[in-house]
């Protein structure tokens, strides 16, 4: 009885150190991602023409079709979608070489040079100003913790997958 009790006290200890680190790690994904988001912000994209952009640049491109069942919206919805950001520059499209009824769906030059080369920057510029001010031993604790983690983390997941 007193062992499944202190295994009780354990896991509650466990249930709220998990708790505080969720709410740690949440914190620390919001600063890292504000000046991206800022970034972003500039460009006046709502949320389903993000998602549209995202998904186009992760690929080589889409048809229409591909890009509607991609993002899970409504044909009609994508399809102005796409028209709005095509006016704007930020997508272009091309004629399919295979079958020249139908168009691939790009993002631009210029869209493609921000996210290869400055958004990076972008991205790693908090980070990278926090490293800076720290004193190499806290460096050294922070990717030694993040990586035990990490490390943890990816040992249960292969050890959930194994069990299913």
């Amino acid at each position: 009885m007193a062992k499944k009790t202190r295994r009780r006290g354990e896991d509650t200890e466990l249930r709220q150190l998990a708790l505080e680190l969720e709410q740690h790690l949440t914190a620390i994904r919001q600063q890292i991602r504000r000046p991206v988001e800022a970034e972003f912000a500039k460009g006046g994209l709502t949320g389903p023409q993000r998602s549209v952009m995202q998904a186009l640049f992760k690929s080589d491109g889409r048809s229409l079709k591909e890009l509607t069942a991609q993002v899970g919206l409504a044909h009609s919805t994508v399809s102005g979608i796409v028209d709005r950001l095509e006016k704007r520059g930020l997508i272009e499209r091309k004629p399919n070489l295979n079958d020249r009824r139908h168009t691939r769906i790009i993002v631009s030059g210029e869209v493609r040079e921000f996210m290869e080369k400055r958004y990076p920057v972008i991205a790693a510029h908090p980070l990278f100003d926090v490293l800076r001010a720290a004193e190499a031993t806290e460096r050294k604790t922070i990717v030694t913790g993040i990586k035990t983690l990490r490390r943890l983390l990816d040992n249960q997941l292969s050890d959930d997958y194994r069990r299913t």
